[in-house]
């Protein structure tokens, strides 16, 4: 099942090859950018010269070959669908995320992150604008797996079936017993709050000892919510707290970002199980998986419901 990292480094591997290069100097910097008027609308949202023209700039950087301002125009109206359905499911990538992806894929290709600001600010697309594209496919990685989840599910006939093909053998999973901790950050204070929260919610994990005791050490911190999120199937956990939670224990993830705040999660409890729920759940998971590794791609499967249902205006 592809994920919110695989996604995002799809369409970008080819820059990956040209970055060296370019911070020697050897891409040319774009003219400069004329007048800028709306060309597409999709689902009233516009898309102007100005995007068409960076993007076919950022395309140029990664060696696509072909019309590239048409390459542009389509790439746009893909990532305006994209972001219309992460928005619509209610998913926010934090600013810290994509912070983080940006500095991951200049250390990747052994460059600082003003350096690799300099390359696409040379090659005519702004970091600011590379930045909106990573968030846009990490969001779009969620989505896609939020839509398997629910257009995949497995009935009880087809676990029946898949057991009996497995020679009965029900499938077991790890349940984790999960606690939520939340520092509250106003959104117009996220700026300069965010590092004090971070620096607080590191202090607080430091001295978890037990759930049952957090909601006390909770209390000696202003703004702190605890809200317990019950029992989630290793399957079910979130994309963005999976890696965390495995690596947890019985203890906490690292502090991240979110969209009320900076958050992490308490394993209080672990057990095996094996219904049937979890069952379905588990061969669901290895169906996408497969999926994704095959090159059937949910994500183009569900890109194209979206584009035939789109009101996309050419002008």
């Amino acid at each position: 099942m592809p994920t919110a990292r695989s996604l995002l480094l799809r369409p970008a591997l080819a820059l990956a090859i040209v970055l060296a290069a370019a911070v020697s100097g050897t891409v040319a910097v774009g003219p400069a950018m004329a007048a800028s008027e709306i060309t597409v609308i999709v689902n009233k949202e516009p898309i102007t010269t100005f995007q068409i023209r960076q993007r076919a700039a950022f395309l140029k950087l990664r060696r696509v070959n072909g019309n590239t301002t048409q390459l542009a125009t389509d790439e746009l109206i893909d990532e305006a669908l994209k972001r219309q359905e992460t928005k619509r499911r209610g998913i926010s990538i934090p600013n810290e995320a994509v912070e983080q992806a940006f500095q991951k894929f200049a250390n990747d290709n052994k460059l600082t992150p003003d350096q690799l600001k300099q390359v696409l600010g040379q090659a005519g697309f702004s970091d600011k604008a590379f930045k909106d594209y990573i968030r846009v496919q990490m969001g779009w990685g969620q989505a896609v797996q939020a839509n398997m989840r629910k257009s995949e599910a497995m009935s009880e006939q087809d676990v029946v079936q898949r057991m009996l093909k497995d020679g009965g053998n029900k499938p077991t999973t790890t349940e984790y017993t999960l606690q939520q901790v939340i520092f509250v950050v106003p959104e117009a204070k996220r700026k300069a709050m965010v590092g004090e929260r971070m620096s607080q919610a590191n202090a607080l994990r430091a001295r978890f000892q037990s759930c049952a005791a957090n909601y006390e050490l909770a209390k000696g911190v202003r703004d702190v919510t605890v809200r317990e999120l019950g029992r989630v199937p290793q399957p079910a956990l979130p994309d963005r707290w999976k890696d965390a939670v495995l690596k947890a224990g019985r203890g906490t993830t690292p502090p991240q970002e979110t969209e009320r705040g900076v958050e992490y999660l308490a394993v209080c409890e672990t057990r095996s199980v094996s219904d049937d729920k979890v069952a379905a759940m588990v061969f669901q998971t290895e169906d996408l998986q497969k999926m994704g590794k095959s090159g059937e791609g949910p994500d183009a499967k569900l890109l194209k419901q979206l584009k035939d249902k789109a009101a996309i205006i050419r002008r």
